[in-house]
């Protein structure tokens, strides 16, 4: 008889691109979660939450930077169906508004916050699954709704602990660069692989600066390795017209509208964008958020393939360093636009929509860098066990320290070595572990170790300053919830 193979045992690994995500991470996250989620309240907008599994066919082609439709998605076949995990909240949105519009106000306010998850190749930083936080306005045309949403972000961003003066909200409007475009000769879909050139080429004026944008305006660049890049082919004419359009951020928000209305006279759909961004500019003088806070910024160019009017960014304006130790700006941590013509796709008709989208992993590595968070948490007060048949005892005190709000376990591993019980405690970051052995019983008393302080006395304390600063001390059990309150509190 053939001998049966011996299945081997999986591997305990991580998929490639995902990660696992442990208590402080979770802790802080989940914190910065609800205080955005507060300040979307206080607009006026309605928390939703959609299925993380779409059809694809209802996920569409919007994937960003990805020209095929549907690419980029984890995608299953279900009964003759291909549904597919979500990649952007969006998408979701769009099908929610179609599917209930009879149902939901108009305009339609709503913000989501959860995982969503890209097929794409993984890298340093870059994961297949991360966490997104939206808000969106479906069904209002009106650029109040615009302004509102950036007023909202620059808002959100200081209520996380960014503060003014380390953020800046750029807005742009991809009808402006659409004129910008038809001025420079490049409308009309025979120009449709320049303009995506264009588009790129500002994209990169940052990193590359304005000589290397021109080159890629016009033949080409070769970049140190010697790697070309092909350029959109633009004479110097129509290069001008570019480079003047990402050159016009003026000191002011009305000065650089006045430069943006003399590069696109004479189109249109220049002209109108120019008037929203006027009008957006405007209405958030009139609310106080002045140019320390939100600016005209002609160079976002961020998804114009996919918004259609007015578009945003947040970017994080203090100085970090990166892995080799150069000074750089954090960049971007949100964007977001209008993008009329998503919901359009299901009914037919035109359905007006704009909203931001914030990354929840960059933020979170912004406040790390900022000094706001440290990646600990505190954890919960240990209940030691002394003696195995009293674990009633035990759970009483755990159970009074809950009652009173205070978070508490009851360490449930083997009690035998006491020693390990301190170790458990270390490992979970517990300020306090109580002590009760039969004879502290029999007087009614506990044993209150400040775990904290212990700690801090053994490293920096003398021992004149050790004796005169306890780290354990006994108390009456009655006092047990006061004295472990005042640690907390203290910490």
């Amino acid at each position: 008889m053939a001998k049966v193979k011996k299945q081997p045992r999986p591997k305990a690994e991580t998929p490639k691109g995902f990660r696992d995500y442990f208590g402080a991470e979770v802790t802080e996250r989940n914190n910065m979660l609800r205080q955005i989620a507060e300040v979307y309240h206080m607009y006026g907008f309605d928390p939703l939450e959609t299925a993380a599994v779409e059809t694809v066919e209802a996920l569409g082609k919007f994937l960003p930077d990805v020209d095929r439709p549907n690419d980029g998605v984890f995608a299953f076949e279900d009964d003759g169906t291909w549904l597919a995990l979500r990649y952007d909240m969006t998408a979701p949105l769009a099908r929610v508004a179609a599917q209930f519009r009879n149902d939901l106000p108009s305009p339609y306010r709503r913000f989501t916050m959860g995982p969503v998850w890209r097929n794409e190749k993984p890298g340093p930083g870059r994961f297949r699954q991360f966490y997104q936080c939206d808000a969106d306005t479906v069904g209002s045309a009106s650029m109040a709704a615009d302004a509102e949403i950036c007023a909202m972000l620059s808002d959100t961003l200081e209520a996380v602990g960014i503060p003014r003066g380390d953020y800046i909200v750029r807005i742009n409007n991809r009808k402006v660069l659409n004129g910008v475009m038809e001025i420079a000769g490049l409308a009309g879909d025979d120009k449709e692989a320049a303009r995506g050139i264009v588009l790129r080429a500002i994209d990169k004026l940052d990193r590359l600066g304005e000589h290397g944008m021109r080159e890629l305006l016009g033949e080409g660049r070769k970049d140190e390795s010697g790697d070309f890049t092909k350029g959109a082919g633009l004479a110097r004419e129509q290069a001008d017209v570019i480079v003047g359009f990402t050159d016009a951020k003026r000191a002011d928000g009305p000065s650089t509208v006045a430069r943006l209305k003399e590069l696109v006279s004479g189109s249109a759909i220049g002209t109108e964008g120019v008037q929203e961004l006027e009008t957006i500019a405007e209405l958030l003088a009139a609310q106080g958020y002045g140019p320390d806070r939100i600016v005209i910024d002609p160079s976002v160019v961020r998804g114009l393939g996919y918004y259609t009017g007015p578009v945003y960014e947040a970017e994080l304006t203090f100085e970090i360093h990166d892995e080799k130790g150069r000074p750089r700006q954090f960049g971007s941590v949100a964007g977001g636009g209008r993008y009329d013509d998503l919901v359009k796709r299901f009914t037919g008709q035109d359905v007006p929509a704009t909203g931001i989208s914030i990354g929840v992993d960059r933020l979170l590595a912004a406040l790390h860098a900022k000094g706001r968070l440290n990646g600990k948490a505190q954890g919960p007060v240990i209940v030691t066990v002394m003696d195995r048949d009293r674990m009633a005892d035990y759970q009483s005190m755990v159970a009074t320290l809950r009652q009173a709000g205070i978070r508490a376990e009851v360490y449930l591993g083997n009690p035998k070595n006491f020693g390990n019980q301190l170790k458990y405690a270390d490992k979970r970051e517990s300020p306090v572990a109580i002590i009760q052995g039969s004879d502290e019983a029999a007087r009614g008393v506990v044993q209150i170790k400040d775990l904290i302080l212990g700690a801090q006395i053994a490293a920096d304390a003398t021992l004149e300053e050790w004796k005169s600063q306890p780290a354990q001390r006994e108390v009456p059990l009655v006092d047990l919830v006061a004295e472990v309150r005042a640690i907390l509190d203290r910490e």
